[in-house]
């Protein structure tokens, strides 16, 4: 039976390129690729899971109040990386955005997040494209943003970190100089069970006994209730610290999400705790 992708609207529609295959399963020892969390992202329960955060949760709390301080000319044209199926980019919107572009690198989700657009009748362009690889996209290439973001940890979903160093110079390459960054993170070190946790995890490093699909000491790769299965790397501070600084950005401020605001139950449930963070293009 032909898989079908979930619509805005709620009707069952044909996808515009079809899902893609199921990824590998959890015991393959492949080493996690950008192909793999591409091909997660793109898979029904991943889509399902994005596309109703976008129709549903809106901007978080702590979203809305740093957005608003890092980026505070709402006619700055920026950019969204990573955009998922337009949960972001939404509420950009709705408080009063009107530059604004997006792209994410797996094709059902750009294909949900450009539905969310057209059906509220928000004239956002959103693009198929890799952080990795912007070069690739003429549209974005020739462009240069006032400001960008890349939130709900995606740029800690490139497996790599020379590849997420990649990311971050060619965002710095389609941003003017002085524009704004904010991102997001999990981290390894925010508090002492996650503390505890990770020596126990580095002693396992040690000895070679880690999970062989990991590509770097910090990355996870997990299958949650709704069957979605994640690649995530969690750096600790002096991490981000030093990719910043290589790849042209200047840290700016760094908070925990529960530091800015009291999110709500709903939001609580989407999301971990998280630190956000504000650097500015050299």
């Amino acid at each position: 039976m032909e898989k079908k992708s979930l619509t805005l609207t709620g009707v069952i529609e044909e996808p515009s390129s079809g899902f893609s295959a199921p990824p590998p399963p959890l015991s393959s020892a492949k080493k996690i690729t950008a192909d793999i969390v591409r091909a997660d992202f793109n898979d029904i329960a991943a889509v399902v899971h994005y596309a109703s955060a976008a129709h549903t949760l809106g901007l978080w709390e702590s979203e809305c109040l740093l957005i608003e301080c890092f980026f505070p000319d709402k006619n700055a044209h920026l950019l969204e990386a990573g955009c998922g199926a337009g949960r972001v980019s939404l509420g950009l919107w709705q408080l009063g955005y009107r530059q604004l572009t997006a792209f994410d690198f797996a094709e059902q989700l750009v294909d949900q997040a450009a539905s969310l657009f057209a059906e509220r009748a928000v004239p956002i362009p959103v693009y198929h494209a890799d952080a990795t690889r912007l070069n690739d996209c003429h549209i974005l290439r020739d462009k240069r943003f006032d400001g960008v973001l890349f939130m709900f940890n995606g740029l800690m979903q490139i497996p790599g970190r020379e590849n997420r160093r990649t990311a971050l110079r060619q965002l710095a390459s389609v941003c003017r100089p002085g524009a704004p960054f904010l991102f997001t993170t999990h981290d390894r070190d925010h508090s002492r069970a996650e503390r505890a946790a990770w020596r126990l995890e580095a002693r396992r490093w040690e000895r070679g006994e880690q999970d062989p699909r990991l590509v770097e000491f910090g990355d996870r790769y997990f299958e949650d209730d709704t069957g979605s299965r994640t690649f995530m790397h969690l750096p600790d501070r002096a991490e981000i610290l030093e990719d910043l600084a290589a790849t042209g950005w200047t840290h700016e401020h760094d908070i925990l999400r529960s530091a800015v605001a009291k999110e709500s139950a709903a939001v609580e449930d989407f999301s971990d705790e998280c630190r956000f963070w504000a650097a500015r293009r050299a």
